[in-house]
């Protein structure tokens, strides 16, 4: 199963830039996350254009692509929105706060729950008979990698972190974390000032 192998190297390599952050290394975060992002993307596409395709009914398939609709699109938002994209995935160093509202006062890592939708729903929308070795192995790395995160580097590159952990679930929520979910959406949004990088 040759198109598993460069998913996996691709989901590693994209958490390279935790220690990257750290250590303040220039150009590394931009660079492992369109090497990895490539190398994932390619798996991807090799397991869902697979011939060998799962007898699934039509509407398994329809319900397949609403819920990829849907992941997908929360998961660019968890992700690309929802942080400060350049001091995330460009700049040199980690950013300089800590996102504990909207989808991050729900639980602290929110990708995760979007990735198992939308591991899930590709394959339903590709009834791709490898898609179901691939959907749980991925999603099992991305677990494993959110927990090496969680204990060993986001403590370290965002103060604060700590007492986030204390308050707000890793990965499923709970009444306090939905409440502060409610709450933080009800929050007037203060004026974001876009400074030039540097």
């Amino acid at each position: 199963m040759d198109y598993l192998l460069p998913g996996i190297i691709g989901l590693i390599v994209i958490h390279i830039s935790d220690p990257a952050a750290i250590k303040k290394v220039p150009v590394v975060k931009p660079v492992v996350w369109v090497v990895g992002g490539g190398l994932l993307t390619y798996s991807i596409v090799r397991i869902w254009l697979s011939p060998d395709k799962l007898p699934l009914p039509v509407w398994s398939v329809w319900l397949g692509w609403a819920l990829l609709a849907l992941s997908l699109a929360t998961l660019v938002y968890s992700l690309f929105v929802s942080l400060p994209f350049f001091k995330t995935y460009v700049a040199t160093g980690a950013g300089d706060r800590l996102v504990t509202t909207g989808l991050y006062a729900l639980v602290r890592h929110p990708g995760v729950i979007w990735t198992v939708l939308l591991a899930l729903s590709m394959v339903l929308a590709s009834r791709s008979r490898p898609g179901l070795i691939a959907a749980p192995l991925f999603i099992a790395l991305d677990i494993l990698v959110v927990i090496i995160q969680d204990r060993f580097f986001f403590r370290r590159m965002f103060p604060g972190y700590d007492a986030y952990r204390r308050q707000t679930p890793m990965l499923v929520p709970n009444r306090n974390s939905l409440r502060a979910f409610v709450d933080s959406l009800k929050e007037p949004k203060a004026p974001v000032h876009n400074d030039p990088p540097g």
